[in-house]
């Protein structure tokens, strides 16, 4: 199982080394506008709870960003799947299910590590140090695992290629904005938040924050993101082995 898993991870490390010219900008570009545009220019003389604003956004931008980086390992099995037809290879190779969805999983984790470590240099420009301690890279980890686990479940549903941009519109795109990313929860209607706290970005988006302002993260988020993450692996393992048949 190692050896398959390996190989798997090994793939898409290959690909994403090719890339890593053009992914660092497209990493950046993002995160640099949010920062200028949401902490430099608007949020320049706020502060929230004794922070500075730029302190409360670069956390909320880790962890959307280790969410969509993750989950964008969907696009990369839609590829293989539709266009260079790598599934069906993997298919007749004796690589398990399980195996295969680890390998993935594995490969967006660490995509999203490495867009975290971006947007941490581009708070260092800005003069932000946040405290990159244990918790706070737990935190990256386990919203990375949902996510990433979500995504190769839901790549082996879709049709077609194009499929993948509706995913993305419809469960991503809200996630980002409404799971506390730029702004308090507080901010919200009391149903609002009930309603929000139901998305596991929101969780993330708590522990990440605590941990890198050098307060203690409430466990229960890591325990809803762990859970959550699990949930979604197994799922994925289901729907792996559906698309096989």
């Amino acid at each position: 199982m190692i050896h398959s898993l390996l190989a798997v991870y090994y793939r898409e490390m290959l690909i994403m080394r090719r890339r890593l010219t053009r992914l660092i900008p497209s990493w950046s570009v993002s995160p640099l506008l949010y920062l200028i545009a949401f902490g430099y220019a608007m949020g320049k003389h706020v502060e929230i709870d004794g922070h500075s604003y730029m302190e409360f956004l670069i956390p909320g931008l880790i962890a959307m960003n280790s969410m969509t980086q993750s989950f964008a390992i969907a696009s990369e099995i839609n590829i293989a799947r539709f266009y260079w037809h790598i599934f069906e290879e993997i298919q007749a190779a004796p690589v398990s299910d399980l195996s295969y969805v680890a390998g993935e999983v594995l490969a967006g984790i660490t995509r999203a590590i490495l867009s975290t470590t971006v947007i941490l240099i581009l708070g260092t420009i800005f003069g932000v140090n946040l405290s990159c301690n244990f918790m706070f890279w737990l935190g990256v980890l386990l919203n990375s695992f949902v996510f990433s686990s979500l995504a190769v479940g839901l790549a082996m549903l879709v049709k077609s290629h194009g499929d993948q941009v509706l995913l993305t519109s419809f469960v991503i795109t809200p996630m980002a904005f409404l799971g506390g990313t730029f702004f308090p929860l507080e901010n919200f209607p009391v149903w609002g938040q009930n309603l929000i706290h139901i998305l596991p970005i929101t969780h993330a988006a708590k522990a990440i924050r605590a941990a890198s302002l050098g307060n203690t993260p409430q466990i229960s988020s890591y325990v809803v993101m762990a859970a959550t993450g699990c949930l979604f692996f197994v799922l994925s393992v289901m729907c792996v082995k559906k698309a096989k048949d």
